[in-house]
C-alpha cells in the first residue's frame, strides 16, 4: 500500500468520532499513546536519577566556592521543581497527541507568513537554548530517518490520510524536546544548570527514540497499518544528475555563489602543507576521467575527489554523503553570507580536542558518529561566532570536513574490523581532521605519518583484534588514541613517535600469534595422524560387522576397545606390517563367532580359538587400562557369549553385557571424531557444493572466512588442511585453534550461506579503501555511475 492512495482531508477541529477512525483504531491509537508515554515517563526518571551525581561532579571541578555553591544550591531546587517538570513535560506530550486525534494540530510556521512587525531580537539564553534543541533534534533525524519515516506514514493513515509535516508528528523528536524545553521555561535554572538538564535529557530521553518509533511501528505493523511499507525518503528538488560536462557549472549554481570573506592560512600550518587546497574548488574541474575506475595516483585521486566534491556541491549540497551523513554545509544558518576565517574554525576544533581530553574514558565507551560531530563543530562554530546567524564555512574547508567525515563513516561501517576497534579509532576524528585541515599530504602521500598511523592501528585490529581482547591490542590502541588527543597541537612528529612505538608492539604481537599458530598447526597434524588412523581402525571393525548382528557384548568390545588397539599397532606398526594384518583379521573372526554357524564353522572355531583369545590379550595389553584379572573376566566373557550364540540361547548372550571403558582415543579426538563421522561423502554433496569442494581443494592457507551461527559471526583464518583426511582447520585473530572443519561440511555450509571467504581487501591499508569507496560513492552523487 501506497501513503499516495490515501486521500488528502481538510484540516479542521474534529473529534476522533467526526472524522470517522474505524473503531480498531481507536483502540489502537490509545495503545501507542499509552506505550509512549509510559516510555518517555521511564526516560525520564533517568534524567532526574543522574543529576545530583552529574551536579556533584560539576561541583568537585568548580574553579572557585562560588561557582560550586552554584552547582549544589540547584541540586536542591531541582529536587524541589522535579514533579513540576515531570507534570508540565507529561501533559505537553498528552497533549500533543490529543491535538493529533482531534484533528488540531499546528500547522508548521512557514517563513512566507512571517510579517517583520512580528520579528524580534532574542536574548542569547533563548538562543543558546533553542540551539540546543535544534542540535538534539537534529541529530534524532539523522540517526532514525528510517523508523521516523515510517512511523509518520502510518500515523497519516490513523490521521484519515491526512499526512504530517517533518515536525507534526507528535511523537516526533520535535514535539518531545520541546515539551522538555517548555517545561524547563518557568523554573529559575540559570543557563549552565539548563545546559546540564538538556545533555542529560538528550542522553537519557534523545538517544532512547530508536527504541520507541521501532515499538510503535512493530505495534502498528501488528495491526495491519501499511505492514509492507519500504523507506523511501523524498529526494530535495536540487536533486539531479549532473550535466555531461563536468567543466561547465551550471550558471544557477554559479550564480548562487555568495560572495565570501577571505581566510587567511593559519600561522600554525607547516610550510609544506596548506590549509585550504582541499576538495570542492569553486569552478570543478575533474583532472581526471572520473567515469571509470579510481586513479592509483595518491595526487590525482586527491584532485578528482576534490573536483567531484565540487560538483556534488553545487547540484546537491543536501545529499547525503558515504554513510548516511549530511555535508557540513546543510548546517549552516540560511542566508549566512560571510565565512569563518580559518583560524575560527581551528580554535573551534581546539575546544572539541579538549572536550574530548577531559572526560576520555567516559567517551571510549560509545563510538563517535559523524553526524554528531559535525553538529557539535557548528553548534561550536556558532555559539562563539562574533556574527550569529551569519556566518558559514568556506566552501574549500566544507568539504575537507566532509572528505574527513566520510573517512570516519567508512572506518565506523568497516566490516572487517572489529567493533571495540572502530570505536576507539572513531574519537581520533577531530585530531585528524586538524591534520587535513593543515596538511593535504594526508590524502596524497602514503608515507604520511599521521596516515600510516591510522593504517597501522586499522590493520592490527584486522589481523589481530577482536571482541574478546587478551592480548592487549585493544588497550594499546586506546593509549595512542589518548595520546593523540591529547597532545596534537599541530606538530606531526607526535605521529611519527607514536608510530614507532606502536609497530614494536604489534610486531612483538605478531610473534607471539605466529608462535601459537605454529603450536596449533603442529598440534592439528598430530591429531590429524591419529584421526586418519582410527578412521582405518573404525573401518575395519564396520567391515568386520558388516551384515552381521553380533550380541552387544561383541560389538562394544568390538567398535570401543578393539578399536582403538587397531590405531595402536597402525601407529606403531604401519598399515603393510604382519601385525596390522592379523589384529585386523582378529576383528573378522571375533565378529564371524558371534553370528550362528553350521557344523563346519563350529569346527573351524573350535580350531582358532586358542589363537583367537591369546591375540585379544595381546591387545588389551598394549591398551595398557586393563589388569590381568579384568582381561581373564572379559575374555572369558567373549568365549560364553560365543558358546550361547552357537547353542542358540541369544537371550543367555544377551545378558553378557559388562561395561567396558569409553575410547579414550575418542575422548581425545573428542569433536574431531565426530566430525569424522558425520561428514557426509563427496558422492552426497549437490552438485554446487561439489563445485565448491574443488575450489576448496585450491585455496591458500591465510585466507580469511566468515564464519555465521544464528546471531554470532567469527571470522577465521585457515591455517591448515589435512591432504589425508580433508579436515581444514581454523584460528582466530590470537592464532588459537576454534574449528575443525571436513571439506564436505564446509562445503555444504558455504552453499547455504553459513559460510563465506572475506575479500582479500582486508589486506590494503584502510585509507586506501576508504578513499577508494568514498570515489565511488560521489561517483554515483555525480551521475557517473548507477
Amino acid at each position: 500500500m501506497s501513503t499516495q492512495d490515501l486521500p488528502p482531508l481538510p484540516r479542521t477541529n474534529q473529534t476522533l468520532a467526526s472524522r470517522g477512525i474505524q473503531p480498531r483504531f481507536g483502540e489502537l491509537v490509545q495503545g501507542c499513546r499509552k506505550l509512549a508515554m509510559n516510555r518517555l515517563a521511564e526516560h525520564l526518571t533517568g534524567v532526574f536519577g543522574q543529576v545530583d551525581d552529574t551536579l556533584f561532579e560539576c561541583a568537585e571541578k568548580a574553579e572557585n566556592n562560588k561557582v560550586q555553591s552554584l552547582f549544589f544550591d540547584n541540586m536542591r531546587e531541582i529536587r524541589r521543581q522535579r514533579p513540576q517538570i515531570e507534570r508540565s513535560y507529561h501533559q505537553r506530550v498528552a497533549q500533543n497527541f490529543s491535538n493529533f486525534l482531534e484533528g488540531t494540530l499546528e500547522p508548521e510556521a512557514g517563513t512566507a507568513s512571517l510579517r517583520a512587525e512580528d520579528l524580534s531580537l532574542i536574548q542569547n539564553e533563548d538562543y543558546e537554548e533553542s540551539l540546543q534543541v535544534t542540535n538534539m533534534v537534529s541529530r534524532v533525524k539523522a540517526r532514525c530517518a528510517e523508523p521516523l519515516f515510517a512511523l509518520e506514514q502510518r500515523l497519516a493513515v490513523l490521521n484519515n490520510g491526512q499526512k504530517l509535516g517533518e515536525d507534526s508528528n507528535p511523537f516526533g523528536p520535535r514535539a518531545i524536546a520541546q515539551a522538555f524545553r517548555e517545561a524547563l521555561a518557568p523554573t529559575p535554572f540559570p543557563p549552565q544548570i539548563k545546559t546540564i538538564l538538556y545533555m542529560l535529557f538528550d542522553r537519557h530521553v534523545m538517544q532512547s527514540l530508536d527504541r520507541l518509533y521501532e515499538a510503535m511501528n512493530q505495534r502498528l505493523i501488528d495491526a495491519g497499518v501499511l505492514p509492507n511499507l519500504k523507506y523511501a525518503p523524498q529526494r530535495t528538488p536540487d536533486a539531479r544528475r549532473a550535466p555531461t560536462s563536468p567543466r561547465e557549472p551550471a550558471p544557477a549554481a554559479a550564480a548562487a555563489e555568495a560572495p565570501r570573506t577571505a581566510a587567511p592560512q593559519p600561522p600554525s600550518a607547516p610550510a609544506t602543507g596548506n590549509a585550504h587546497a582541499a576538495p570542492g574548488a569553486d569552478a570543478p574541474r575533474v583532472p581526471f576521467d572520473a567515469s571509470g575506475p579510481e586513479p592509483t595516483d595518491p595526487a590525482v585521486l586527491f584532485s578528482s575527489l576534490a573536483a567531484l566534491l565540487g560538483e556534488r556541491r553545487h547540484y546537491n549540497v543536501d545529499a547525503p554523503l558515504l554513510g548516511g551523513t549530511r555535508s557540513i554545509a546543510s548546517f549552516a544558518p540560511q542566508g549566512a553570507t560571510r565565512t569563518y576565517a580559518a583560524s575560527d574554525l581551528l580554535e573551534a576544533l581546539n575546544r572539541l580536542q579538549q572536550q574530548s581530553a577531559l572526560d576520555f574514558s567516559q567517551r571510549l565507551q560509545r563510538p563517535q558518529q559523524v553526524e554528531d560531530f559535525k553538529v557539535d563543530l557548528q553548534q561550536q562554530l556558532e555559539t562563539h561566532s562574533s556574527l550569529p546567524g551569519q556566518q558559514k564555512l568556506s566552501d574549500q574547508e566544507a568539504d575537507v570536513i566532509d572528505l574527513v567525515g566520510m573517512l570516519f563513516d567508512f572506518i565506523l561501517d568497516d566490516e572487517n574490523l572489529p567493533d571495540n576497534c572502530k570505536t576507539a579509532l572513531s574519537h581520533l576524528h577531530t585530531p585528524y581532521l586538524k591534520v587535513a585541515l593543515l596538511d593535504k599530504a594526508l590524502f596524497t602521500q602514503h608515507h604520511h605519518p599521521a596516515r600510516r598511523l591510522l593504517n597501522a592501528m586499522a590493520q592490527a585490529g584486522v589481523l589481530y583484534g577482536g571482541e574478546e581482547d587478551d592480548r592487549g591490542l585493544l588497550a594499546k590502541i586506546h593509549w595512542v588514541v589518548e595520546r593523540v588527543i591529547q597532545g596534537f597541537d599541530g606538530d606531526l612528529k607526535l605521529f611519527d613517535s607514536l608510530l614507532v612505538e606502536f609497530n614494536e608492539f604489534t610486531t612483538n604481537l605478531q610473534h607471539k600469534v605466529a608462535l601459537r599458530e605454529r603450536r596449533a598447526v603442529e598440534a592439528a597434524k598430530g591429531r590429524d595422524k591419529l584421526l586418519g588412523a582410527r578412521q582405518q581402525a573404525v573401518d575395519i571393525i564396520a567391515r568386520a560387522l558388516a551384515n552381521r548382528q553380533p550380541p552387544p557384548l561383541i560389538r562394544n568390545f568390538l567398535e570401543l576397545t578393539w578399536t582403538d588397539a587397531l590405531v595402536f599397532v597402525l601407529l606403531r606398526h604401519g598399515e603393510r606390517s604382519a601385525e596390522w594384518q592379523r589384529y585386523s583379521e582378529v576383528a573378522e573372526h571375533l565378529a564371524w563367532s558371534s553370528t550362528p554357524l553350521n557344523a563346519a564353522g563350529q569346527e573351524r572355531l573350535q580350531s582358532i580359538r586358542v589363537q583367537l583369545l591369546e591375540d585379544l590379550r595381546k591387545g588389551l595389553e598394549i591398551l595398557g587400562g586393563y589388569h590381568e584379572d579384568g582381561i581373564r573376566r572379559l575374555l572369558q566373557d567373549i568365549v560364553a557369549c560365543q558358546h550361547a550364540v552357537q547353542a542358540k540361547q541369544p537371550q543367555v548372550a544377551a545378558k553378557l553385557n559388562p561395561i567396558l571403558p569409553e575410547s579414550p582415543l575418542g575422548a581425545m579426538l573428542g569433536e574431531d571424531a565426530q566430525l569424522a563421522s558425520s561428514a557426509p561423502q563427496a558422492s552426497g554433496l549437490s552438485h554446487q557444493a561439489q563445485l565448491i569442494a574443488k575450489e576448496l581443494g585450491r585455496i591458500e592457507f591465510g585466507t580469511w572466512f566468515e564464519f555465521i551461527d544464528g546471531a554470532q559471526v567469527r571470522n577465521l583464518k585457515l591455517s591448515w588442511f589435512s591432504p589425508t583426511t580433508h579436515n581444514y582447520m581454523f584460528v582466530d585473530h590470537s592464532g588459537q585453534r576454534v574449528a575443525i572443519k571436513p571439506l564436505t561440511i564446509l562445503a555444504n555450509e558455504m552453499e547455504q550461506g553459513l559460510v563465506r571467504i572475506l575479500q582479500t581487501e582486508r589486506g590494503a591499508p584502510l585509507v586506501d579503501r576508504a578513499l577508494t569507496a568514498i570515489y565511488r560513492v560521489l561517483q554515483r552523487f555525480t551521475g557517473r555511475a548507477e
